[in-house]
């Protein structure tokens, strides 16, 4: 049964709120991070970029002390409070496209993680476990919440829907055009009421975040092995988390680009291509798939449908079922010769927010040869890989919503 609980969230200020929250600090380019912390003191960017103040990039243990000491200070200047009593925080996003999302921040344990009451489908680097892990530690806090997901469940729907009728501690629109909402639910009552609907929930999904989750693992069971007082409740035992139901997540695609045809001509490769697919050339008209095992292929200023020939490719599992999987094993691979997703430089990705037509312009100015466009992982999909213990490629999929960092910050 999970383990979500309540905790005390360090926050912004109301009035400093919209001022504070950012994107994650790696999708802005230099110059959008520079803009907004030349203009605007109080952005949390700030924190988790505290060489910006001496004008010098600093990494390792060097920066992880700075970060400590920046948010020390925004502590002490009153921009950032704590809350007084454990919390559960109701969070809602409407965005540009006017999609709703609504879920819980609350702290989810770590120990699920381990024992995959939590479930994973990605793999993640121990490289970047290990540096992550070493980052909390010293900083203290982490201020950008594992995306969580979870069956619909009619209780905790129902104490959603009846806080966000209630006036929002905080409500602002960000730059980007997306409204951020959040309701804090302290008395001692509701709380109780919605942990122990979490528990009766046998089994939770990391949507996104799996680095962090297993970092925070690592964090609890260094600080146990150095506490001799541990008795299992110490918030290091926790990881903040956004817990939104299945029926609010988007699942995006990811599409793939790559540089060369592996040494074939055109011709040579379609001939390659027309082994595993039906292929028809759809011209100058934009084609994108419409259900899966269809895929989209952008060559030489022309679009192709790829349609999966059944009898060619086998399903053996939930994995295999996967376009991104698809894809790899019938084309990056085998023609291709793209073996590591990962760290091949000839592949490239562009998430399906963005239109087919970027993969198409990526094409056309040469930074690529070719572009493949995939149809979306369902949360089905997604459920069933993890449930069969298997790893999807990386950027199989690309999930909403976004949170904000430094909108809660989980203090251990």
């Amino acid at each position: 049964m999970a383990k979500i609980h309540p905790f005390k969230a360090v926050r912004p200020t109301r009035d400093k709120v919209s001022l504070v929250a950012c994107r994650s600090y790696q999708s802005y380019t230099p110059i959008e991070r520079d803009s907004r912390m030349n203009y605007n003191p109080y952005s949390f960017l700030h924190i988790v970029n505290p060489g910006y103040k001496y004008q010098k990039e600093i990494s390792g243990e060097e920066r992880y002390k700075l970060v400590r000491n920046r948010y020390l200070e925004f502590k002490e200047d009153e921009i950032f409070i704590q809350d007084d009593n454990p919390c559960f925080y109701v969070y809602k996003i409407v965005n540009r496209e006017q999609e709703s999302f609504c879920g819980i921040i609350a702290a989810a344990s770590a120990e699920d993680y381990h024992n995959d009451i939590i479930k994973k489908h990605e793999d993640t680097l121990k490289d970047r476990e290990s540096t992550f892990k070493e980052y909390l530690k010293t900083v203290g806090f982490n201020a950008e919440p594992v995306l969580l997901t979870y069956p619909d469940n009619d209780f905790i729907t129902k104490v959603i829907s009846e806080t966000v009728k209630t006036r929002a501690e905080y409500e602002f629109t960000t730059t980007y055009r997306d409204t951020h909402y959040l309701w804090k639910i302290d008395d001692k009552k509701s709380v109780q009421e919605i942990q122990d609907a979490f528990s009766s929930i046998s089994i939770i999904y990391i949507a996104d975040g799996h680095h962090r989750s297993a970092s925070s693992y690592l964090l609890s069971q260094d600080l146990k092995e150095n506490n001799p007082e541990h008795q299992g409740n110490e918030a290091y035992n926790f990881f903040m988390s956004y817990l939104i139901p299945e029926s609010d997540l988007k699942i995006h695609e990811f599409n793939r680009l790559v540089k060369d045809l592996n040494g074939l001509t055109k011709q040579e490769f379609l001939i390659r291509l027309d082994e595993w697919f039906r292929i028809e050339n759809r011209g100058i008209k934009a084609y994108k798939p419409s259900k899966p095992h269809h895929f989209s292929m952008y060559l030489d200023g022309e679009f192709y449908s790829l349609y999966l020939r059944k009898t060619a490719y086998k399903f053996t599992d939930a994995l295999e079922e996967l376009d991104a999987q698809i894809l790899y094993k019938t084309v990056l691979e085998p023609i291709l010769n793209i073996k590591d997703l990962r760290s091949d430089t000839r592949i490239g990705y562009s998430h399906g927010k963005n239109d087919i037509v970027l993969v198409k312009s990526m094409v056309d100015n040469k930074e690529y040869k070719v572009g493949f466009g995939l149809f979306p992982a369902s949360v089905e999909q997604v459920k069933k890989i993890a449930n069969e213990g298997l790893k999807m490629p990386p950027k199989s999929t690309y999930i909403e919503p976004k949170l904000r960092s430094g909108v809660t910050i989980y203090e251990f």
